[in-house]
Parts: structure tokens; C-alpha cells; sequence
């Protein structure tokens, strides 16, 4: 079955940078678009970057040019990097593909920034 595995997450000082990782299994992945998700708390979980089978990425206005998706298919795996990291980046951090509805969310990341 489909599953997605988060990682990378940490605390981390303004200013530094994350790099997350995701393995995803269950799927073709080196045909599925993916996306990076963040969800502050108490907020609703929001797109933030995309990236094709291909390697075109797509990012939202929020991720403000810091953010760099990226993937590595023979690994199943995409990668978020954050540089630098803001306070207001601080909140849990999952990994989808696009255009499918019904996938369990994984337990996504963890990324806590201090000021």
C-alpha cells in the first residue's frame, strides 16, 4: 500500500538551514508529481513546492525563494531544504503525490525554529 515516510526534521536556530526527506513507496514514483506540505499549528495544512516525475518544480508564494525541492527517483525519495529557516517555518512538514485523494498522510516532520 501506498506510504510516505518523513524525516529531517529538527530545532533549529534562525538563520540555519533543514533538509527533509520523504521515502515514498506503494506507487510508480518516478512518474508521480510530488509535493511538500506544511501545516502550522492550528492551521490547515497548505502546498508549498511540487516537483514532475522530470525534475520541474513549482513552488507557492509563501516559500518566498528559500525553499528547494528536489528528488531522487531510483531512491523513491524527494527532499525539502529550507535556507535560510524563519520562525514562521516552524510547524510539521509531510509529503504527497499530486492528484490523488484517499492516501494515508505519513506522521510527517517536526521543524521547530528559534528565534
Amino acid at each position: 500500500q501506498v506510504q510516505y515516510v518523513e524525516s529531517g526534521g529538527d530545532l533549529v536556530q534562525a538563520g540555519g538551514s533543514l533538509r527533509l526527506s520523504c521515502e515514498a513507496s506503494g506507487f510508480i514514483f518516478s512518474i508521480t508529481v510530488m509535493g511538500w506540505y506544511y501545516q502550522a499549528p492550528g492551521k490547515q495544512r497548505e502546498l508549498v513546492a511540487t516537483i514532475t516525475g522530470r525534475g520541474r518544480t513549482n513552488y507557492a508564494d509563501s516559500a518566498n525563494g528559500r525553499f528547494t525541492i528536489s528528488r531522487d527517483n531510483p531512491k523513491n525519495m524527494v527532499y525539502l531544504q529550507i535556507d535560510p529557516l524563519k520562525p514562521e517555518d516552524t510547524g510539521v512538514y509531510y509529503c504527497y503525490r499530486q492528484g490523488i485523494l484517499g492516501d494515508p498522510w505519513g506522521q510527517g516532520t517536526q521543524v521547530t525554529v528559534s528565534s
